[in-house]
């Protein structure tokens, strides 16, 4: 059997954990496996992969090769225990496998992958001399990945919108339903509407990312909503009440005296809501409004008032 490195063999760092090695040899089975890479290479590049997992999926096997390497330990290392090499047969019919000819090593989770590669069995259902085997659902389509555009109102409300798509050698265009209050760089998934499969199986699934558009007015975090509520000085001052318009109709709000720029008012309930019933707040964002056009007179009263005002600047660091 081929001296490569384990772990090159699978592509993992010699400190990988258990779960990264499983990872790795699901996806190389599902690359290598003579059944669907037809690569003059893919049965010894298949059977390289067992070997590398039959060990390094075992902790002790493992321990023993991160010791003594491709040399036999003092364990039996080198392929000891599992008695026979990794092989495999294609009988039984055109692109058939044969799980008798093959050895699954240590790993315990091969037969779901072939499962996932192979489906329901093409030979029929009788074993050779094991009697009948189960069948496995066929292999099913790729998953499409797609992203999509939608306007700050539809993520806020919900909508539908529709996407033409190319799926196999057809154009289909399909009807999408964004729920309400979705946010920006979200996932959908719709089952079945991904690619054939290439064995009578289910298809895959469409993948769409969400990107919501911006809003003259209004922003968004999470099920929140902003908007900037400009004031004047006055209104600053002595308070006032005002209307706001929020997505879901103008409000009255109250502003207190002595207001400041930066301030959130919020108004609850009143930003975005989910179809299971969750909504988010609305905040105006106090802004104060420095007047430019001020006749003489206003200038002057402005003047005495400064002097007769406290600084704002007291205290550390000012002082």
């Amino acid at each position: 059997m081929s001296q490569r490195d384990y772990y090159d063999v699978l592509g993992v760092e010699r400190n990988a954990s258990a779960d990264e090695i499983k990872k790795a040899h699901r996806r190389l089975v599902r690359q290598w496996h003579p059944d669907r890479n037809k690569s003059p290479d893919a049965a010894q590049r298949f059977a390289e992969i067992q070997e590398a997992y039959d060990h390094l999926s075992d902790p002790e096997k493992r321990k023993n090769y991160d010791r003594f390497g491709h040399t036999r330990g003092p364990a039996g290392f080198g392929g000891a225990g599992t008695g026979r090499p990794h092989t495999w047969t294609s009988s039984g019919g055109p692109g058939g496998f044969d799980a008798e000819g093959f050895d699954f090593g240590s790993g315990g989770d091969v037969g779901s992958i072939f499962e996932e590669l192979f489906g329901r069995s093409r030979r029929g259902g009788a074993g050779r001399g094991r009697g009948a085997r189960p069948a496995a659902p066929a292999l099913r389509g790729e998953d499409i990945p797609h992203s999509i555009d939608v306007t700050f109102d539809t993520a806020l409300r919900g909508g539908k919108e529709s996407l033409r798509l190319m799926r196999g050698s057809e154009t289909e265009t399909i009807e999408i339903t964004i729920p309400p209050g979705i946010n920006d760089g979200a996932k959908l998934r719709l089952r079945g509407k991904g690619q054939p499969s290439p064995a009578g199986g289910e298809h895959g699934d469409l993948i769409l990312t969400i990107h919501v558009g911006k809003h003259p007015w209004y922003r968004r975090e999470g099920l929140d909503v902003s908007l900037d509520l400009p004031i004047t000085i006055a209104e600053a001052v002595s308070g006032a009440t005002v209307q706001v318009p929020t997505p879901h109709g103008p409000v009255s709000l109250k502003v207190p005296a002595g207001a400041n720029s930066g301030q959130k008012l919020r108004l609850s309930g009143r930003g975005a809501k989910t179809s299971d019933g969750k909504s988010g707040d609305f905040y105006a964002v106090v802004q104060v409004q420095t007047p430019r056009d001020l006749s003489a007179e206003d200038r002057a009263f402005i003047a005495g008032l400064a002097e007769r005002l406290p600084s704002p600047r007291r205290g550390q660091p000012w002082e």
